[in-house]
């Protein structure tokens, strides 16, 4: 790295605009690669590397220093906290960087964002956790093994307790420990405009790994991307990126020529996109989003990958369209959830979802299906999608839904688990309304 200060300061500063102002950390990472384009590949690697290992590794983190700190975590500054917090997973996961490098620059970085009574304190902790790194006290796996997955895999105690009612803590062991494992970048290629093994070819020789996925033929797993920006792949529209998971969303659907789509909460676009290029510029596709600067997003997806017959709506999928009723041949209800499927590359949900939060989303979800099943036609089809592994969120509300909607037949549902397919942990159910 040409300027390891700088790089650490902008990690820092990610971590603050995470964890103190609220901001996603996919966001808050894109918008510093974004804003520091000119940066060599090596430093914004380790800007990435640091800022989200920080993030998924937090309360093991946090429990680490606490271990050595008079002060605990909880209490610090939130400048001083986020620096340590960093400090730790450097000495602890990048054997690359000397553990004297990382109590150097942190203490320098203190001083530098004006801590400097503070930096003797970072010090002195930082170099009492890089003298013990091998004496660190865990949690013991046999008699409590619920606060060593807590601790271990950075896994809130009342999440494990939520999926303990549905597997193991062996099986949830694996499932945390998926969300930890670095996974290659997955794209969609745009087969309305070049053939999967055409881009393939290009991006070997733009340096990049590339794999073509073994069930879906145009889906792509990718190591080696820098920054998404500068690929012409990207900016011509040649693909989408998007995870292998929510890639089924679209295969669920089953689509025919001419068919009309509704996708009621479909922001940014990809699942829509996906469904328009299979239906080959035939029928059409209307997505839709509560949101204004998400439709915006929609339009600009739409406008880069050339789509002819999808268009996007602002519309809140809680309210009846009385125009939509009976038209569509398929209803989209990728609806919000938890994100509990996503921890892998959202790690910051982990710490913002509490359990209440998910009674207002269930909730929600049926409010919104309670809506949006009147827009299917007789014969036609809906698929209820989340990005989730909640089984109140899945299973329990495709059931309250068929309880209540007799004129809907449950065809598919399937639960992708994070340890299953290297993709996100993933919902979709299939149902089908009867020709009455």
């Amino acid at each position: 790295m040409t300027d390891s200060v700088n790089s650490r300061e902008l990690v820092l500063a990610i971590l603050l605009a995470v964890t103190k102002d609220g901001i996603y950390s996919h966001v808050a990472i894109s918008d510093v690669l974004t804003k520091y384009q000119y940066l060599e590949k090596q430093e914004r690697s380790f800007i990435t590397r640091v800022s989200e290992g920080t993030l998924e590794r937090m309360l093991e983190l946090d429990y680490i220093i606490n271990q050595f700190s008079s002060v605990k975590v909880n209490k610090m500054k939130p400048v001083i906290r986020c620096i340590i917090r960093s400090a730790v997973y450097e000495m602890k996961y990048m054997d690359s960087v000397p553990v004297s490098a990382s109590c150097n620059e942190a203490v320098k970085l203190a001083k530098k964002k004006g801590f400097g009574k503070l930096s003797g304190f970072v010090n002195g902790v930082l170099r009492n956790i890089g003298r013990n790194l091998d004496k660190i006290a865990y949690p013991d796996k046999k008699k409590a093994y619920k606060q060593y997955l807590s601790v271990t895999c950075s896994i809130p105690e009342w999440m494990i307790t939520l999926w303990e009612k549905n597997y193991s803590l062996e099986r949830i062991e694996k499932i945390a420990e998926a969300f930890l494992k670095e996974e290659p970048l997955t794209i969609r290629c745009n087969i309305t405009k070049i053939t999967p093994e055409s881009l393939v070819e290009r991006l070997k020789n733009r340096g990049m790994e590339v794999n073509i996925d073994e069930k879906l033929p145009y889906a792509l797993h990718v190591r080696g991307v820098d920054y998404l920006g500068s690929i012409p792949e990207f900016a011509e529209g040649l693909f989408y990126v998007q995870d292998l998971s929510s890639m089924k969303v679209a295969e669920a659907a089953e689509v025919k020529a001419n068919d009309t789509v509704i996708d009621v909460c479909g922001a940014p676009g990809g699942k829509s996109i996906h469904i328009a290029q299979l239906l080959s510029g035939s029928g059409r596709v209307i997505t839709r989003d509560v949101n204004e600067y998400k439709v915006s997003l929609i339009e600009e997806n739409i406008k880069r990958h050339q789509v002819v017959n999808m268009t996007a709506e602002q519309w809140d999928a809680r309210v009846s369209d009385k125009g939509s009723i009976g038209k569509a041949d398929v209803v989209i209800a990728d609806l919000p959830c938890s994100g509990l499927g996503v921890l892998r590359k959202k790690p910051d949900i982990k710490y913002r979802m509490q359990p209440e939060d998910i009674k207002s989303l269930i909730a929600l979800q049926r409010e919104i299906l309670s809506t949006v099943h009147q827009y299917v036609k007789p014969g036609g089809r809906m698929i209820y999608s989340t990005c989730t592994i909640d089984v109140g969120e899945n299973e329990e509300n495709v059931a309250w839904f068929m309880a209540n909607h007799k004129e809907f037949e449950l065809e598919s549902m399937e639960q992708i688990l994070p340890d299953e397919l290297g993709s996100d942990g993933f919902f979709i159910a299939r149902l089908r309304k009867n020709n009455v």
